[in-house]
């Protein structure tokens, strides 16, 4: 499985408004409901913020993954957010994040969330490069062709 199979033009939202974590989870979620990705938004930030109350999904470095297991999502939804401003969301090294990687997927399969999760930390961890190849990418397509390049390394 490939992290770029999972992406989609309409789940790469470019330019995030949000200065802080609660903006940034709506501003996320909100984006996948016009898209139509998703029926239900208030689920969704609520199961987001019950994971985040957790301890926060940001890794360090400008990176977070946040995500949560909703039903009625049939298949796992990946959104990749930037935000150059970067958002104030908690990180162990205290920097903003820039680069989001939102899984939202159904409970009935815990095993593929695990899957990805551990298919976007592998990529984090193996791509130095990959935050700031992400944040100078001009457009959605962009993005795509930057995880798919860096996949074919991995």
């Amino acid at each position: 499985m490939r992290l770029s199979n999972i992406i989609k033009d309409n789940t790469i939202l470019m330019e995030m408004k949000a200065r802080e974590k609660q903006q940034a989870l709506e501003e996320m979620v909100s984006f996948l409901k016009k898209n139509k990705i998703l029926i239900s938004d208030k689920e969704v930030v609520e199961k987001l913020n019950q994971r985040e109350a957790l301890g926060s999904t940001a890794l360090g470095d400008g990176i977070a993954i946040p995500h949560c297991k909703v039903k009625n999502v049939k298949n796992p939804i990946l959104l990749i957010g930037i935000a150059p401003a970067g958002v104030d969301f908690g990180a162990p090294d205290g920097k903003p994040v820039r680069i989001f990687f939102l899984l939202i997927s159904s409970p009935e399969d815990p095993s593929l969330n695990l899957q990805i999760l551990a298919l976007i930390a592998q990529l984090v961890r193996k791509s130095p490069h990959l935050k700031e190849q992400l944040l100078r990418a001009q457009s959605a397509q962009e993005v795509l062709e930057v995880i798919k390049e860096l996949e074919e390394k991995v």
